[in-house]
Formats: C-alpha cells, sequence, structure tokens
C-alpha cells in the first residue's frame, strides 16, 4: 500500500488538486493522511476540505484550522495570519466546523503518530530545534511520527550518540527516507505554502512494501491561487510570498 501523506493545505485548492493528481499517479491514493492546518492563509478553504473529506483523508487539526472555528484565539498570529483566519471563518461551512471539532488532535496509526506541531503541545509548537524534537521523541509511543506546521521537509532521527540526542535533515525533491530501527520523525513539507525558499508544492508517499517515506516536489499554478487571493481581498504579503516560497 502507498498513502500520500500532505500538511499544511492553506486552502490552496491549485497546489493540493496537483499533489492528489500526483499521489493517483504513484498510487498512493488508497489512503491519504493529513497533518493539518487545511485551511487559513489562502482563498479555498471549503473546496479544500471537500477534496480531502472526498478522499476520507485521516486528519488531525493545526492551529489555524481551530482558529477559523474560533477554538484558537489569533493573538499570536502575525496581523496577515490573523485577517486571514478571521476571513476563513466566514467562509467555513456549518457543517465543516464540525469536522473540525471531532478531530482529535493526535492519531496513532500503525506504526505512525500524526500531529500538526509536536506531542509536547501538538496544535502550537514548532519542531525545528534538537530540544523540541527530543521532547516530542520521549512521548512519542511508536517508531515513527509525522508532524506539520513548520512548512520545511525535515527528517529528525533518533541518535543517542550526537551531542543533541538526535540528528535533523533538511529533506530534497526525491528524497526517501528507509524505515528501520531507529526512531524518526517526518515533515513532508508543505503542500499550500511551503516556506524553505522552494514554491513548489510538498507532501510524501509512505511505502509500506518498500518501507519507505519519500518526498516529492511539484510544480503548480502558483498565479492562479494568488489570483484568487487579490479577488478574496486576502493580504498582499500572503500572495507574494507564494512565488518567494517563504
Amino acid at each position: 500500500m502507498r498513502i500520500a501523506i500532505v500538511a499544511d493545505v492553506h486552502s490552496n485548492l491549485e497546489a493540493l488538486e496537483t499533489v492528489l493528481r500526483h499521489a493517483a499517479e504513484q498510487k498512493a491514493l488508497e489512503q491519504v493522511w493529513c497533518l493539518g492546518d487545511t485551511v487559513g492563509y489562502g482563498p479555498e478553504p471549503n473546496a479544500c476540505l471537500a477534496l480531502l473529506r472526498r478522499h476520507d483523508a485521516l486528519t488531525v487539526p493545526g492551529n489555524h484550522d481551530l482558529a477559523a472555528i474560533g477554538q484558537l484565539s489569533t493573538e499570536d498570529f502575525n496581523p496577515d495570519a490573523a485577517a486571514a483566519a478571521a476571513w476563513t471563518a466566514l467562509q467555513i461551512a456549518p457543517d465543516e466546523r464540525q469536522y473540525f471539532e471531532s478531530l482529535p488532535h493526535v492519531i496513532q496509526q500503525g506504526e505512525f503518530t500524526l500531529v500538526h506541531g509536536s506531542l509536547r503541545w501538538p496544535i502550537w509548537e514548532y519542531l525545528y530545534k534538537p530540544e523540541v524534537a527530543l521532547a516530542h521523541l520521549e512521548r512519542q509511543e511508536t517508531p515513527y511520527s509525522l508532524v506539520g506546521h513548520t512548512h520545511v521537509p525535515l527528517l529528525v532521527v533518533e541518535d543517542g550518540g550526537s551531542p543533541d540526542g538526535c540528528l535533523m535533515n533538511y529533506l530534497e525533491d526525491g528524497t526517501a527516507v528507509k524505515l528501520g530501527d531507529q526512531r524518526l520523525v517526518i515533515n513532508p513539507g508543505s503542500v499550500g505554502q511551503p516556506r524553505d525558499g522552494d514554491p513548489r508544492t510538498s507532501y510524501a508517499v509512505y511505502d509500506d512494501e518498500a518501507r519507505t517515506v519519500t518526498v516529492h516536489r511539484l510544480e503548480y499554478d502558483i498565479a492562479a491561487t494568488q489570483q484568487k487571493m487579490a479577488a478574496a481581498g486576502l493580504p498582499a504579503w500572503l500572495i507574494r510570498r507564494l512565488s518567494r516560497g517563504r
């Protein structure tokens, strides 16, 4: 079986459709796992939600998802993110609100744990420093875990011989992470708003036979998303950053 792993779609339908088409070519749509922040920032929250729900995606919520339904304050959001969250809240349909409310913050699925931020702070903590990774690994009950939130493809390998207790590596396009005895944390990058300087959409495919998780970067119609954002009156900086991958 091959499974598509997506995170941080952020209401970017063009990017999500591109990813799911590629996943279909990879025969990786038997299951879809979503690591949160389906909405926020982008122009088509309901369409993205509908598409993932059509694929019966196994989903945990992110901070932008909960902000959109009023379960998380936007006090700690930057002004543009807060403005987009307020706009998104007006778009979310009642049944989508109920859907977000029903989602567990952490899911264990086979050998994997799914969470948006970290296991210490599932909704909000960014896992990009060794000390955060170690705190996460201390709470990880499965061999492997999948996180989102940072919008950057990343591999964390538990390593008692390292001064930090773990090794952290950026994942390039096409990198296949081999699943073995070492405990791992993998971030597939962001579908809808990459922040590693590469504007291409990012996601991963888990192949349970090959025992690999492979990151894929794909070109998509950024201009079309930007035009929709402008038409919706979303903040200009959020529109520009899509082209920069920042």
